[in-house]
């Protein structure tokens, strides 16, 4: 297995210790621009998230999107976990000081969910302008990244997977919130009209209203209510 780490590290047991017991090769890089390119050589990328959450968060961002890298571990210290969000692309998290049996498990697994996952077609949806990539948590309108809590990427995932059909506030519901969820269809409202403000004026007709029965999403249909 090859490893790829981004960090601004001289070595790769700096960061995590533990790696230094792995039988597998780690390169370590820095995290500019002209190494990006490298990061589909490796069977996974480990990204240095200790010092810069941010920083990290965007080089996730750019390295799962855009350029469709393989899967990415952030190494975090404590507390780091606490702020990272499906929609940073990243397929797992190890904390720096973690035991070599913990890593060298993740990594294993990471390798092994990535391979069980490229037949699978439902990974990317499309929808005109629209992207959603279902392994990354990411939806892009015309390459710009959807800001999107949890909930609304679930929302407008459940609706791109269902195109053209209209689906009713309680199928969504069940879908996205669970069929135990005690809430009401106001919910399902409430996230439809955050989804349509991140979306944007020149977007939001995707989502069309079919009044008394629920939501469709259709890239071929203007705004309808």
């Amino acid at each position: 297995m090859r490893v790829i780490m981004f960090t601004r590290e001289h070595s790769a047991t700096a960061v995590v210790p533990a790696i230094s017991f792995l039988d597998c090769r780690i390169d370590c890089l820095a995290p500019v621009p002209a190494s990006y390119a490298s990061a589909a050589e490796a069977d996974v990328v480990m990204i240095d998230a200790r010092g810069d959450l941010m920083r990290a968060r965007a080089l996730c961002q750019l390295l799962s999107g855009p350029m469709d890298c393989p899967p990415i571990i952030l190494v975090l210290e404590e507390g780091g976990a606490a702020v990272v969000q499906p929609d940073w692309g990243a397929a797992d998290f190890v904390m720096a000081g973690a035991a070599p049996t913990e890593l060298g498990a993740r990594l294993r697994l990471v390798r092994v969910r990535t391979t069980e996952a490229e037949p699978i077609a439902e990974d990317r949806i499309e929808a005109g302008d629209l992207v959603i990539d279902t392994t990354a948590y990411t939806a892009r309108i015309r390459g710009t990244l959807l800001d999107l809590t949890y909930k609304e990427f679930e929302l407008l995932k459940a609706l791109a997977l269902n195109q053209g059909r209209v689906l009713t506030r309680q199928a969504l519901l069940d879908e996205v919130w669970g069929e135990d969820y005690i809430g009401g269809s106001r919910t399902v409202d409430v996230h439809i009209r955050r989804l349509r403000a991140k979306l944007g004026t020149e977007y939001d007709h995707l989502i069309g209203t079919v009044r008394n029965v629920g939501y469709r999403l259709d890239a071929s249909e203007e705004e309808q209510d």
